[in-house]
């Protein structure tokens, strides 16, 4: 019974435990302050971050401004790279095309020189029509017979000029022209005759002019063949022996 009573005036008197009162919130306006604490922390974190950024040299803004001029720089140096290529293009355009105009011209200068050489020839050879000499021809004559190498191996090229009589009573001359190579291919001697039989570049030995006609053309040999001797045979149409005849010998 003491014992109880002693516990009652522990819990009214003065050694009674303190008791707090406090007004009750709803549970929404709790959670919508804890919102706006954390939206003044945020807000403030990002101002010190900004300033601190300041302060040591970093504006963001000016950053940004900074890097849409450095892409607007990016931009206009690819224009201006693209616009650089398309002028050396066109310049490699204009000087592959100046190029090959040299190298027609080229061309054309030593075809001109070759057809002015060639024009000296015939001048040279009408000189000799007029001459005593060339008056006085009979028959078909051979001016001019040379035989060289060619470009590729075991090629010959020849030349002749051929002469009739230029009287007033001279006909056409119709015919056609044999070469016939004497060659040493090792210890044995033979002999070729142009054009070969069947050979279907016969067409180009045939003959038909007046006057004076001058003949160019190639003949092939084995390449390991050396030529001694050519001579060129002139045939009149219908006749099986030749006109006239005249050889050259090579080096």
């Amino acid at each position: 019974m003491a014992t109880r009573l002693r516990k009652w005036r522990q819990r009214f008197g003065i050694n009674a435990p303190r008791v707090a009162v406090h007004s009750h919130v709803p549970w929404y306006w709790r959670w919508v302050a804890l919102a706006v604490l954390l939206g003044v922390s945020a807000a403030s974190a990002a101002w010190i971050y900004d300033a601190g950024r300041r302060f040591a040299g970093f504006d963001r803004s000016e950053a940004l401004f900074e890097l849409g001029e450095l892409r607007q720089s990016l931009e206009q140096t690819r224009a201006e790279l693209e616009r650089l290529r398309a002028s050396a293009n066109a310049a490699e355009s204009r000087v592959a095309i100046e190029r090959t105009a040299h190298q027609k011209l080229a061309q054309d200068l030593r075809v001109l020189e070759q057809e002015n050489a060639r024009l000296r020839e015939e001048l040279a050879t009408f000189e000799s029509i007029i001459s005593s000499e060339a008056r006085n021809v009979q028959s078909i004559s051979v001016y001019r017979f040379s035989v060289e190498p060619d470009v590729l191996p075991g090629e010959y090229r020849y030349r002749l000029l051929l002469l009739t009589p230029t009287t007033r009573k001279a006909r056409d001359f119709e015919g056609r022209l044999e070469l016939v190579v004497n060659l040493t291919e090792g210890e044995r001697s033979a002999m070729m005759s142009f054009p070969e039989q069947g050979d279907a570049g016969a067409a180009a030995f045939k003959l038909a002019f007046r006057y004076f006609r001058r003949v160019e053309g190639t003949f092939r040999v084995n390449p390991k063949a050396k030529v001694e001797s050519v001579q060129v045979r002139i045939y009149e149409k219908g006749g099986s022996q030749p006109s006239t005849t005249h050889s050259v010998t090579l080096g």
